[in-house]
């Protein structure tokens, strides 16, 4: 018989109670470093006073109105992200595919309203992830996410990402857009190189294209700039955000400048829970201390710890480990072992973590970790490494 909550999961047999910083603390009593953060999503930590005292106090006053009516709290934040951004406006919704469906919509919206109905079509990269709506999973491209949901949705031309050729051989009279993740995140953390994002710009400028940057995950601070883009030295025309936004809270946002916002008039778009008063206190909170002055520094000195941590790891036990790669708090452990057998033993050693694509082990800690928490996460991928060569060895026993 089905269970009560629908199966479409692979959950682990854990459930958490608690959290405090970057831990969290099992019903049984044991306690968990938190290198998931809820798929980069608790941006900082469990039971962060300041966001906690935020939501709390919001909640007693009012949490929901609709955007029937004017939300300051919205107000507030949009003004923050735009004078932090390259954007002039801002939406806001309830999650990341929302974010990116949207940003589909205003990039075709854009082009019809500016003479070019005819431009339709997205400029998508090979190993993206952009959402489970049904346009954001023809977005992705992925035929294993697309099996059983019907006719795929039309309108988006896939090519291998950091190939400039093959992205100008794809543009045609149809082309409204490209979208990119400036790090693909589910296929295994890939950075696309910060050459071929200025490429990718120039080309937009030269065929009248916009470009999107797809944040959902490596946004709100997480590569240690405000946003991954920022890295490459150029500005994109739309950009989704969502995942640490709120520090866990559910919300997303797309930011854009005015010559792609303006074309979102009254009615052309909408959404019930986005962008109310709560889940607003929320993010203001979130930015107030990722803002901070000399935060997304820290950020950045967690990274390159973390680096060392890896280049040691990778050295120490090649038969494990092959690499790492990623920006600030966003890394790949790219394992030589069954990546889901690393996963296992390192939770047995109390470090959660996420697996991507190509047998990599994504390490996305909240930005708030601290020195010895990363140190820690070091020595129990050691002790992982050594349970993950145990295991292996068990099993060639049991095979011969």
């Amino acid at each position: 018989m089905i269970p009560a909550l629908m199966p479409t999961y692979n959950r682990a047999d854990l459930a958490f109670e608690r959290g405090e910083g970057a831990w969290l603390y099992a019903a049984d009593g044991r306690r968990f470093l938190d290198f998931g953060a809820g798929i980069a999503t608790s941006s900082l930590g469990h039971n962060n006073p300041h966001l906690v005292a935020a939501i709390a106090q919001q909640a007693s006053r009012v949490m929901h109105v609709s955007n029937l009516y004017r939300i300051p709290q919205a107000e507030r934040l949009a003004e923050r992200l735009v004078a932090a951004s390259f954007a002039d406006s801002a939406f806001f919704c309830n999650s990341g595919a929302e974010a990116n469906e949207g940003m589909i919509k205003m990039i075709r919206r854009a082009q019809a309203k500016s003479g070019h109905p005819e431009r339709v079509r997205i400029i998508c990269f090979n190993g993206a992830f952009h959402g489970r709506t049904l346009a954001t999973l023809a977005a992705t491209g992925n035929a294993k996410y697309l099996d059983g949901f019907g006719p795929v949705v039309d309108g988006f031309d896939h090519v291998p990402m950091n190939n400039m050729n093959a992205v100008r051989a794809a543009i045609t009279a149809e082309t409204a857009g490209i979208m990119i993740e400036p790090i693909q995140g589910e296929s295994g953390v890939n950075p696309a190189d910060p050459r071929f994002l200025r490429e990718l710009r120039t080309a937009c400028d030269e065929y009248g294209l916009f470009l999107g940057m797809d944040e959902v995950q490596c946004g709100m601070g997480r590569t240690g700039k405000l946003f991954a883009h920022e890295w490459s030295g150029i500005t994109p025309d739309v950009m989704s955000t969502a995942k640490g936004i709120a520090g866990g809270f559910p919300m997303g946002a797309i930011l854009a400048v005015e010559d792609v916002a303006r074309h979102l008039t009254a009615g052309s778009h909408g959404t019930t829970f986005g962008g109310n008063p709560l889940a607003c206190a929320a993010a203001n909170a979130v930015l107030d201390v990722i803002l901070a002055p000399g935060f997304l520094d820290q950020v950045n000195a967690r990274g390159k710890m973390l680096s060392k941590e890896f280049d040691t790891l990778v050295a120490q036990y090649p038969d494990i480990f092959a690499s790492h790669r990623g920006l600030g708090l966003m890394i790949g452990l790219h394992c030589v072992a069954p990546v889901d057998v690393v996963q296992d033993a390192a939770m047995h050693e109390g470090l959660l973590s996420v697996t991507a694509g190509g047998n990599v082990l994504r390490l996305v800690p909240p930005l708030t970790i601290t020195g010895e928490e990363c140190r820690m996460a070091g020595d129990m991928l050691a002790r992982a490494a050594v349970r993950a060569r145990a295991h292996m060895a068990a099993q060639t026993e049991d095979v011969a």
